[in-house]
């Protein structure tokens, strides 16, 4: 049985990052999505059980998908849910250049394959970052999220005033 491991902070979780899961569904017998807590990265919009609800409910339609929650190495959680691979949604060169610098750890230490997806051009100016930022401000997110988190990031930024 082959396994993907997509992981990811998924904050929030966006149809770019859809887009590699339901790519991924289909070259592995199973895909593992780890929402991941990064020590690198601000404070998050949403917490870790939030983060994974939303994932969950927006890959509802992707029979072979499980996910999981974690705040450990990467190359650890690869091991517990026995990955065949590592799957990392590349969106632009610069993605590359970080990404190609973690697989060749990942590999290192525990010798994980990562498998890198590019993002098609519809999704490849989608970050998360920018999407919290609209959201913040009143902007429509709705046409690069699924939809279930379009509704947590609308509630999330209710009555939100500057």
């Amino acid at each position: 049985m082959t396994i993907g491991l997509i992981p990811g902070s998924f904050d929030p979780f966006h149809n770019g990052h859809l887009e590699v899961v339901e790519r991924a569904s289909h070259i592995f017998d199973e895909i593992v999505v780890a929402a991941i807590r990064n020590p690198q990265k601000s404070t998050s919009l949403f917490n870790l059980e939030e983060r994974r609800d939303m994932i969950a409910e927006s890959c509802a339609h992707i029979k072979n998908v499980r996910i999981v929650s974690i705040s450990t190495l990467l190359v650890n959680v690869a091991k517990d849910v026995n990955a065949t691979a590592i799957v990392k949604g590349l969106r632009a060169v610069s993605d590359f250049e970080a990404e190609l610098q973690m697989a060749q750890m990942n590999r290192s230490l525990s010798g994980v394959e990562t498998l890198f997806i590019p993002s098609s051009s519809s999704h490849s100016f989608i970050a998360s970052r920018l999407l919290r930022e609209v959201a913040r401000y009143g902007g429509d997110v709705r046409p690069f999220v699924p939809a279930p988190v379009a509704i947590r990031l609308a509630a999330k930024f209710e009555g939100e005033t500057e």
